[in-house]
């Protein structure tokens, strides 16, 4: 049983704060390749899933996931990573923006 509880209305750090706790509690232990492949498979699977809510023809016999879930797993993955970088995303995000906000967009 998981003694982990996210709070009501988490920041970004919350969130990477709860990725770091479950790994841990979770005894997860993946190479920095493995978390590459497995984002990778869960953007692939968040691409099904959307084809699938887009009404596009998916395979019948093949899983049918759901895109919410993809799309929380793809980002329960880039968390994983940034935190095995010592990545602050809101702070990776905030200063990436800053350079964008420079760019001509067209």
């Amino acid at each position: 049983m998981s003694n982990l509880e996210l709070k009501q209305n988490p920041t970004l750090g919350d969130y990477q704060k709860y990725i770091a706790d479950m790994v841990e509690e979770r005894g997860f232990d993946n190479s920095v390749l493995q978390m590459f492949l497995m984002i990778t498979e869960e953007i692939g699977e968040m691409a099904k899933a959307n084809r699938k809510q887009e009404g596009m023809s998916t395979d019948d016999n093949s899983h049918k996931p759901e895109l919410e879930h993809e799309i929380a797993d793809v980002f329960i993955f880039l968390l994983d990573i940034c935190n095995h970088y010592d990545i602050d995303l809101e702070k990776a995000f905030r200063a990436k923006e800053e350079i964008n906000k420079q760019r001509i967009w067209k």
